[in-house]
């Protein structure tokens, strides 16, 4: 579904933010990336959705070829992918139902279809309440489930959620992440990057950890691999 093959992506600053990555996810697979603030979790999940492109390497998603998509053609292959943001980036001038059925409209879903999707997404989050009111009306996790509703309304292949639970406190950060394996139960593939490593740890799911631009461990037992990464934090 997902593959990283040598794969470089350097800024024009100069910051060398990944550094021969190589990596594979199956269809279907949960996968964390963790690691420190400026490892490179961001920068991943930006390349995956061709927000940035890489500088050297070769990136493959669902069977495309990153370097061969032009840039007209982005907007049709994000179709396949839902993205989360930490910020939210929900409009506050819009309505949650307009924030909502975004990638339906420009998509060319015709009315009908975008009041199923939109209903059906917010209920899925437990916000069908709030469609006709302001992000500004909400709080901070309801927000953030917002835009949760936002990424999967157009039932992507492939959800990528960046830093999902960074604002919220430890309650809602749980029932973040069981909502995002509750889509992944349903065929959904799914990669979120987080530095929640005590939440994480629980999840049992495979993790990959980024330090300064690496993939320096990916493991299957991410209970002892945590555990390490633990101990590395508090020496450091």
């Amino acid at each position: 579904m997902i593959q990283f093959a040598n794969v470089f992506m350097a800024y024009p600053s100069g910051n060398k933010a990944l550094q021969n990555i190589n990596l594979n996810i199956d269809k279907g697979e949960m996968v964390y990336v963790s690691g420190r603030s400026g490892a490179g979790k961001s920068t991943l999940l930006k390349l995956i959705n061709l927000i940035d492109r890489h500088t050297r390497g070769q990136i493959i998603v669902k069977g495309q070829n990153l370097e061969r998509i032009k840039k007209n053609r982005v907007s049709i292959f994000r179709r396949n992918i839902g993205f989360i943001f930490q910020n939210h980036r929900l409009l506050n001038d819009r309505t949650i139902f307009d924030n909502v059925a975004l990638p339906l409209i420009i998509a060319g879903n015709n009315h009908q279809e975008v009041k199923r999707r939109v209903q059906a997404a917010l209920d899925k989050v437990d916000l069908l309440s709030k469609i006709n009111s302001y992000p500004m009306e909400l709080s901070g996790g309801e927000q953030q489930r917002i835009g949760v509703a936002r990424a999967v309304v157009h039932r992507p292949a492939i959800l990528l959620a960046d830093e999902p639970t960074g604002n919220l406190d430890p309650t809602l950060s749980w029932e973040m992440m069981k909502l995002f394996e509750q889509f992944n139960q349903v065929g959904v593939t799914v990669l979120i990057a987080s530095h929640e490593l005590d939440m994480i740890e629980h999840m049992k799911k495979r993790i990959i950890i980024l330090n300064k631009g690496r993939i320096t461990n990916s493991t299957e037992e991410p209970l002892a691999n945590l555990q390490k990464i633990k101990i590395e934090r508090e020496i450091i």
